[in-house]
């Protein structure tokens, strides 16, 4: 691509701002524009097109759903770790689940989490950790994890759980050994989820703006932290509304240190930070 067609003008940036928002409630900010091109530029030359500008016209005529993920995708900040924001998991073993175990027990029902924002799996497989540790002590009770994302890309690296030890340090080492494959040889400093947890997690793809989502069963937990951030006030409002059907009566929406629900008529209890029941 020449210089110029290798630049974004001002209107394709925001034709393509305005597509990102239709999408995914996603907004980017008036200083993006540079990093916006930054990420484009690979793309548009696997597409065999002539400039930046012709990409986000293709995109504004065509609407192409495939293409429009791949640009959500491009743009999507997916920083995770295990074990992020700790003091969620702990309110889970303290709290959540003694409570919400004795009415288990007597149904049978499986206990269901979600993780709504789910990225590479590190959050949904921390959890499948710290609930396959925790009922060792509760032998009988079934549990399943939702593990949902807007990005493909997202979930075939959760489906695979192939992850550097550096990203599972803060792994308790007894439950590293217990939960995790270490790869020997050429897959030295690379360790995968074990088979008995991978089971236990659903990687499907959930736009949380989308209608209806393919949920069939009421949720015990959500987990939907550090995505809000990059939604507006009715967007939050409104991926709150739809999150919120799928909770059980007694259920809880846990969000990121950094967001808030401040502004939203959501109907929930707050419980600590980031942790809100629905009555």
């Amino acid at each position: 691509m020449s210089a110029h067609a290798n630049s974004l003008s001002d209107h394709a940036y925001r034709q393509l701002v305005h597509l990102v928002y239709k999408h995914s409630r996603i907004r980017i900010g008036q200083d993006k524009q540079l990093m916006l091109a930054n990420r484009l530029r690979r793309r548009v030359q696997l597409l065999g097109m002539d400039s930046l500008d012709d990409y986000a016209s293709f995109l504004t005529t065509s609407r192409d759903e495939n293409e429009l993920e791949e640009l959500v995708d491009m743009l999507s900040t997916n920083h995770t770790h295990f074990y992020r924001e700790g003091d969620h998991f702990a309110f889970l073993t303290q709290t959540a689940l003694p409570e919400l175990l004795p009415g288990l027990k007597l149904t049978g029902a499986p206990l269901r989490i979600w993780s709504a924002a789910s990225s590479s799996g590190e959050e949904p497989y921390t959890l499948a950790v710290v609930l396959a540790d925790y009922l060792l002590a509760h032998v009988g009770v079934d549990w399943k994890i939702l593990a949902s994302d807007v990005s493909n890309r997202m979930l075939e690296r959760g489906r695979q759980a192939v992850y550097r030890m550096e990203s599972v340090a803060p792994v308790p080492t007894e439950l590293l050994q217990r939960y995790f494959l270490r790869g020997v040889d050429a897959w030295e400093g690379i360790c995968r989820v074990g088979p008995e947890l991978r089971r236990r997690v659903q990687f499907d793809r959930i736009n949380l703006f989308q209608p209806v989502y393919p949920i069939s069963a009421p949720q015990h937990v959500i987990f939907c932290r550090n995505v809000m951030i990059y939604f507006d006030l009715e967007s939050r409002a409104l991926a709150v509304e739809r999150m919120v059907r799928h909770l059980v009566p007694g259920g809880y929406l846990i969000i990121g240190y950094s967001e808030s629900l401040m502004g939203i008529d959501h109907g929930l209890q707050q419980v600590q930070q980031g942790v809100f029941r629905l009555p």
